[in-house]
């Protein structure tokens, strides 16, 4: 599994603490259940694929004049 690193306030990474203690877990368990969260609510999202296909359109751009 690959590790990321974020960076989040203090109150934030305070309020994960106390969570993950009250709730016997660990706040990477949080993190990755409100990732999970997010995407299966983005997957839902009539308009991702378009903003995907937009985005993949600009990084290829980029990466056509890095070729020339």
């Amino acid at each position: 599994m690959p590790t990321k690193t974020i960076r989040i306030p203090d109150e934030q990474a305070a309020a994960l603490e106390a969570v993950a203690m009250a709730d016997e877990t660990t706040v990477s368990e949080i993190v990755r259940d409100a990732i999970s969260e997010r995407l299966a609510v983005l997957r839902k999202d009539k308009n991702l694929q378009a903003r995907l296909d937009a985005a993949l359109e600009r990084r290829r751009g980029a990466l056509d004049l890095l070729a020339k």
